[in-house]
């Protein structure tokens, strides 16, 4: 699945033209590699997310075309905020 998708399906993000945005602008990085929004994510992958506020750290566990929001989180483990 691609990253811009993950972050908008797992609710990360809100939509996946603002996941494309931070990916151009460079503030997504996964297993330690800045990456373009088209990148491959797979699972057991560490994403690093820059904001504006700090960053948040996650690794991914599952990947899933849809989730209802209650199911979002279980995408995913958070490392550090």
């Amino acid at each position: 699945m691609r990253i811009d998708k993950f972050l908008k399906v797992s609710r990360i993000l809100k939509r996946r033209t603002v996941a494309q945005e931070a990916a151009d602008a460079g503030k997504i990085s996964v297993n330690g590699k800045v990456v373009k929004p088209s990148y491959r994510l797979k699972v057991g992958d560490v994403v690093e997310l820059d904001y504006l506020s700090g960053a948040v750290k996650f690794r991914v566990l599952e990947l899933k075309e849809t989730v209802k929001k209650e199911e979002a989180a279980s995408l995913y483990e958070v490392i550090t905020q």
